[in-house]
């Protein structure tokens, strides 16, 4: 993205960096695919006249918006023809944004999932007004929409998505506990313990892609989760270790087979209680493990 740090452009576009990557990962949910959207969005940025850019972050926003809306029109139809369940690529974040109970709500699975089920359009206004606060009239601009039509756009993706997101948002604290609880239960093998901190209505997703061992189906209900671990991961012939970690803001564990990364399990909590269980062995989705992706909405 060019040499001169000095440079105005470089410098304006590399103070937006983490709010576009935020925003392009929350229309596609793929970390790869967004990474893409931004060295589009960056070619397009260097090309635009700076003189006559007014508002910097509200054209590199528009940009990005309208990349990311061609490339999810694209992967929709691929995760179509998906093996099993589509799961987003996993994000290690920092502690930062476990703390914002807005960030991590935005970005976590459950939510991600939600938004999976709406349109393309519906999704990037969505995003944009409710993650991003952005206001009918920029949010017309990046998708071609009058801001009229933005309103009702948003106005349907909003009953949508409350009539299917998560009751209430929880505490980092609160989530944190309970993933110590299930973090037990898990390592000493205590299947009592793991039905006290599973939700009786409990769904495990798992994402192989095709290319690792998985449900092809959600797993539903808290003696069926249990029966898996017991007859899943207990029964394989490798050894197992689990390690606390935060994922997109949320409680999760990393999960190695003999050392190696097999894959994360990412957990979504009411009430104190694990109400969904994801689990990304993807390899292609574990690229973003190794090291914290800055996540904001400002």
């Amino acid at each position: 993205m060019g040499d001169d740090a000095t440079d105005p452009a470089t410098e304006a576009f590399l103070a937006h960096r983490n709010l576009l990557f935020t925003v392009a990962y929350e229309v596609l949910g793929s970390a790869a695919d967004s990474e893409d959207v931004l060295q589009e969005t960056w070619l397009q940025w260097i090309k635009a006249d700076q003189g006559q850019v007014r508002d910097q972050r509200a054209f590199l926003v528009r940009i990005t918006t309208r990349q990311a809306l061609n490339r999810l029109r694209t992967i929709k139809r691929q995760r179509e023809a998906y093996v099993g369940s589509w799961l987003p690529e996993p994000l290690l974040t920092t502690p930062d944004v476990a703390q914002d109970t807005e960030l991590a709500e935005s970005v976590s699975m459950a939510l991600m999932l939600v938004l999976e089920t709406l349109s393309p359009t519906e999704r990037a206004v969505f995003v944009l007004r409710e993650a991003f606060d952005i206001s009918y009239d920029e949010i017309a601009e990046a998708v071609d929409k009058s801001p009229a039509a933005v309103r009702q756009i948003a106005h349907r993706a909003r009953q949508h998505v409350e009539a299917r997101r998560p009751r209430r948002v929880v505490s980092s604290n609160e989530s944190q506990a309970v993933l110590e609880s299930f973090h037990r239960a898990v390592e000493t093998g205590d299947s009592h313990a793991l039905l006290e901190v599973l939700a009786p209505e409990v769904v495990l997703m798992s994402d192989g892609g095709g290319i690792k061992h998985a449900a092809l189906r959600p797993v539903t209900g808290a003696d069926r989760v249990a029966r898996m671990f017991a007859g899943g991961i207990g029964k394989v012939e490798a050894t197992i270790t689990t390690e606390p970690t935060a994922i997109n803001g949320n409680p999760a564990l990393l999960v190695r087979m003999d050392g190696e990364l097999d894959g994360v399990m990412a957990l979504s909590v009411q009430d104190a209680r694990i109400t969904g269980l994801y689990y990304v062995r993807n390899p292609e989705k574990l690229s973003h493990l190794t090291s914290a992706t800055p996540l904001t909405l400002r």
